[in-house]
């Protein structure tokens, strides 16, 4: 072993696999970082003094007396007011062409907030999308998944709510975009002048999926920063956890660890609330709110992503194509959001709740409607009536492309109410029949 700048340096391998390297070494930490033949390296476990460092890039060509150098320190994150309206690497280096941030340098992936310095959510944050804002609203320091298939546009609908959510900051947090999605993200947010309140941390199918494992990491330092230091309120948005838990599994079975379910590695519930519970209302005021994408085989939510995700989170939101409109919503019969009911009525207008059931009710008995003509039953004037409604509803109200507050999309259900059905069959109550109906 040498020593240069206070490093630790050797050059003996004990052994190599696909994706990670074992040599001994002392003083060495877990999640130290190291570099192997000029490759960026972690420390993944030690036993004794032996230690295993995964290889982000891989471990082909490594001979065994190649020179490893331990950094002396964990990744770690540079924060301060200047990560605003910038884009970053998996490791947190500038990738927009700006300079360097200066501040304080933080360990990503630290512990989640002790939970008695934890308040409960309390505060909506709009998004523009009724699929949201009006059936699942969203809440302050809430955990939620975007559940999609491949090939819909989920992407679209994270920058749309990145441009439309009240919040004080936007951290996003991409893994595994095409160069096109990156540069629509990129192109977006310049073109919408918003970049000063969004931080962006991006890997890119060009680069190793390992790195994909810190983006989630390095979007929460940020997060942290912005909602405990300044007490902003704060939306993390994650795209694609799919592609994240597929970089887990990669590493697992290059470390010949057995598999569990669908080859996901056995900490992958863990992994994945190690990353949702960064979720947080704080009582001075700051919150970290968690969106994130999990896209899915043909809606198959049976699989190890979506499965351990569902018992994670606090509800799902699920894109579909409608076919009668021709537009993308978000599905108001399999989206739940189970902190709703803290704010609708009590921090939104007294109509909401109940505008919400009567709509998602109606769009229900257009589906039934929908099924006995599908089956060659005589339709009757009300089903008539709930198939235009549910056209409308589509097209006006539910559609992603449709960017409304909340009170105008309240106030076009009650005008689609008005259009299509009498008061007695929309079930609300009349007291708000009284105050709302548009004739």
């Amino acid at each position: 072993m040498a020593n240069k700048a206070y490093q630790k340096i050797y050059t003996k391998l004990e052994g190599i696999t696909k994706a990670t390297v074992a040599l001994k070494a002392d003083s060495v930490s877990n999640d130290e970082l190291a570099v192997v033949d000029g490759r960026l390296a972690q420390v993944v476990k030690t036993k004794g003094a032996l230690v295993t460092l995964q290889i982000f890039s891989g471990t082909e060509g490594i001979p065994t007396d190649a020179e490893v150098t331990f950094l002396g320190e964990a990744p770690s994150l540079h924060v301060s007011d200047d990560l605003a309206g910038r884009f970053f690497n998996a490791y947190g280096h500038p990738i927009d062409g700006g300079p360097e941030v200066e501040g304080e340098l933080r360990e990503i992936g630290g512990p989640s907030v002790n939970p008695y310095k934890r308040k409960q959510p309390s505060e909506i944050i709009p998004t523009g999308i009724a699929g949201i804002d009006l059936n699942n609203t969203l809440v302050s320091g809430q955990k939620i998944p975007f559940f999609a298939d491949s090939d819909q546009p989920y992407n679209n609908v994270m920058a749309q709510v990145a441009l439309r959510a009240d919040v004080d900051k936007i951290i996003l947090g991409g893994m595994g975009l095409s160069n096109d999605d990156y540069l629509y993200f990129k192109h977006e947010f310049e073109a919408a002048g918003a970049l000063d309140k969004i931080i962006s941390f991006v890997n890119t199918t060009e680069q190793p999926p390992v790195e994909r494992l810190l983006i989630p990491d390095m979007a929460l330092t940020a997060a942290e920063y912005f909602a405990v230091e300044k007490n902003e309120k704060v939306l993390v948005l994650l795209t694609d956890m799919t592609l994240y838990a597929d970089a887990l599994s990669i590493v697992s079975n290059r470390m010949d660890q057995i598999p569990s379910k669908d080859s996901m590695p056995g900490s992958l519930y863990s992994d994945l609330a190690k990353i949702y519970e960064k979720a947080v209302q704080l009582p001075d005021g700051g919150s970290i709110t968690i969106i994130a994408v999990t896209t899915l085989n043909d809606g198959d939510i049976t699989h190890a992503i979506p499965d351990n995700t569902g018992y994670i989170t606090e509800g799902q939101l699920f894109l579909r194509n409608d076919p009668d409109s021709g537009k993308v919503i978000i599905d108001p019969f399999r989206s739940l959001s189970r902190l709703k009911q803290l704010v609708q009525g009590k921090k939104t207008r007294e109509d909401h709740s109940q505008v919400m059931n009567a709509s998602v009710r109606l769009y229900s008995d257009a589906q039934n409607a929908k099924t006995k003509l599908e089956n060659g039953f005589d339709l009757s004037d009300y089903d008539h009536r709930c198939l235009a409604y549910a056209k409308d509803y589509a097209t006006r109200i539910l559609s992603i492309d449709v960017n409304l507050s909340l009170n105008e999309m309240l106030d076009t259900a009650w005008e689609l109410f008005g259009k299509y059905f009498s008061k007695a069959e929309t079930g609300i109550k009349q007291a708000l029949i009284d105050k709302y109906w548009k004739n």
